[in-house]
């Protein structure tokens, strides 16, 4: 959307400006994951990202965008920023490119943070070489696709007649920023425990804006910059049949109606607190999982099985990913009962900090999510580091928990 808005106002090089901010990507991602694992430790990037005034000024952001994508002011830059150039042009060009690279880098950190682990346990430790080299390559593999996201805006300009169907883009993608904003004030509210942003409010959100949308493009709710449809092309049609139909999958989910995994795992989980447990719902069935170590201890040397450790985060999409598309699988949930469950949240929650730093301590890794299968006597049988989509990969690990 960024992009989008320079392109119309004709604004510096596309290049240039792509290059510039695949580079900002990679060097702020760099810099800011080294000076938070010598600063703040292994477990920086996940504070960083799990941080509530970090998740409220990344909410907050996306609703500024959404808003001027609507037509409702302009974004400008301000007037110090500007002088940071004696050329105005080339100020509001590369200091509003590298300030969207580091909210991109803000953003991307409790997703890719699981890949990182182990190099931010080294930089924490002290040594530097291997660790830059890590982060410059991956933030490199990482941030070069959006070198062609940031290219293509540019470019989509200058097709005949770009100025009507390219204000309704900019529209669309106003209506997916406000869904944006929720996930971010979702990941505040799971921290802080408001109970206002939760599952189902978000999901209902995400059902409002999509229906929205669908009726937007069929031009039943027009915006400042709209020109009237007067007739609704096939395009359009096709579009909003999209998005209506979206909504109503969506808004399935509110009545119980279990929905596709990879939305799931962007909503905030649902959760029910016990006296030291937690009840999640996942495919019609619970898990009882305690959220204190020492209480596993004690129910796994009174029933003699192994404890199953779930390092998991309030914030991270990735734990809840495994958690609606592999832990809801009949193969898991029959070895679960062999288990005693234990999730510990490291970035929010009672004791987190100590839950963060047994992982770095013990495991040597920050990675979100990351799974250890212990014995009752405290040794480690097994670990799993990650997400996976390989189904057998995850069983393997659980049946090496169950043979020892």
């Amino acid at each position: 959307s960024f992009f989008t808005h320079r392109g119309e106002q004709k604004q510096g090089s596309p290049v240039k400006s792509a290059f510039v901010y695949m580079l900002g990507i990679v060097f702020t991602f760099t810099f800011l994951g080294m000076l938070l694992a010598i600063l703040l430790g292994a477990s920086g990037a996940n504070q960083l990202a799990a941080n509530p005034y970090v998740n409220l000024f990344i909410g907050f952001l996306f609703i500024y965008f959404a808003l001027s994508l609507f037509g409702f002011f302009e974004i400008e830059l301000p007037k110090f920023l500007r002088r940071f150039s004696l050329e105005r042009e080339n100020s509001e060009g590369y200091v509003g490119i590298l300030f969207m690279a580091l909210t991109f880098t803000l953003t991307s950190f409790t997703c890719t943070v699981q890949f990182m682990g182990l190099i931010l346990v080294a930089a924490a430790q002290g040594e530097w070489f291997w660790p830059i080299i890590g982060m410059l390559i991956f933030s490199l593999a990482f941030a070069s696709p959006f070198f062609f996201l940031a290219l293509f805006p540019h470019y989509l300009t200058k097709l005949p007649q770009s100025g009507n169907w390219l204000n309704s883009v900019k529209v669309i993608m106003g209506f997916l920023e406000l869904a944006a904003a929720f996930k971010f004030y979702s990941n505040t509210d799971l921290v802080w425990n408001w109970q206002i942003f939760t599952n189902t409010t978000v999901l209902a959100v995400w059902t409002i804006l999509m229906l929205f949308t669908g009726l937007y493009l069929m031009g039943k709710i027009q915006l400042p910059h709209d020109t009237k449809l007067d007739v609704l092309s096939v395009p359009r049609m096709m579009l909003s049949i999209f998005f209506l139909t979206f909504a109503l999958y969506l808004s399935s989910g509110l009545f119980g109606r279990p929905i596709h995994g990879l939305i799931n795992s962007y909503l905030p989980p649902n959760l029910s607190e016990e006296v030291g447990m937690i009840s999640e719902a996942n495919g019609g069935k619970e898990f009882k999982w305690f959220t204190e170590l020492d209480d596993a201890f004690v129910k796994a040397n009174t029933s003699g099985k192994n404890i199953f450790v779930d390092f998991t985060g309030y914030t991270c999409t990735n734990c809840r990913w495994m958690e609606s598309n592999i832990f809801p699988k009949e193969e898991v949930k029959e070895r679960f009962k062999d288990f005693v469950l234990v999730r510990l949240y490291t970035d929010g929650g009672n004791n987190y900090r100590e839950k963060q730093q047994y992982e770095i301590d013990r495991f040597g890794t920050a990675a979100l999510p990351y799974y250890v299968i212990l014995s009752p006597e405290d040794d480690v049988i097994n670990t799993f580091p990650g997400m996976t989509r390989n189904l057998d990969e995850f069983l393997k690990f659980l049946d090496k928990g169950l043979t020892n």
